[in-house]
């Protein structure tokens, strides 16, 4: 798959890191976004793909429009670009190497040092979705992120689906454990969603949707 093969969200990019840059000269960020679209088509991804990049982005501007949540809302549409562009299923290092990608390709792509300091740090926070009280640009990227876990049964379902193709090469007892974990530390958060938008919408779906996967988990398994 490549980039000619969506070239609205190459356009996105394009957008996305001429506004960041805010008429500072740079490099053509074309080959940027190609480079990032390649790697979110690698063949071992099965939910982490071009769809939900774009997702992500979707939600992104579903925030802005709603509320304007995100102080630096170009910082962190570059953060959702790079927040799985390193993904292998295998290896629990996938968001350092993102972000440490992002840092690379966006001080060689004209950004400032506040600004590629502040797309890493975002891309880090979506390791544990948990940004501090009042970060808004932090708030708005996690929320985006988790907004999946909100949507309908049946997409839900195939979001469930997609995750554990990803991870096909885990036994199902193992698989049904660490899933059961993940969504046990997920809700035992306070917030899913931190901005009010998110908090208003999504928490309560959000929320409906983890507990019926969890029920269905620990009924098969007898996990308690």
């Amino acid at each position: 798959m490549t980039a000619e093969e969506h070239p609205e969200l190459l356009r996105r990019w394009n957008t996305t890191l001429l506004a960041a840059r805010a008429g500072r000269e740079g490099p053509d960020p074309a080959p940027y976004g190609r480079n990032l679209l390649a790697r979110w088509a690698e063949p071992q991804r099965r939910y982490h793909t071009v769809d939900h990049l774009r997702a992500v982005l979707d939600r992104i501007d579903e925030l802005a429009d709603q509320g304007g949540e995100g102080g630096e809302l170009e910082l962190v549409r570059l953060a959702a670009w790079f927040h799985d562009a390193v993904y292998r299923p295998d290896r629990s290092e996938n968001e350092e190497r993102s972000a440490a990608l992002a840092e690379r390709a966006l001080a060689e792509a004209g950004l400032t040092e506040h600004e590629v300091h502040e797309v890493a740090r975002l891309v880090r926070l979506t390791i544990a979705h948990d940004p501090a009280a009042g970060d808004l640009n932090g708030e708005t990227l996690c929320d985006a992120d988790l907004a999946i876990l909100a949507t309908g049964p049946d997409t839900y379902r195939g979001y469930v689906a997609a995750v554990r193709e990803e991870y096909a090469f885990v036994p199902e007892g193992d698989f049904r454990k660490g899933r059961a974990a993940v969504l046990r530390q997920l809700l035992s958060l306070p917030r899913l969603f931190h901005t009010p938008y998110g908090a208003a919408v999504w928490e309560e779906r959000a929320r409906d949707n983890m507990e019926k996967e969890l029920k269905e988990l620990t009924d098969v398994s007898g996990a308690n």
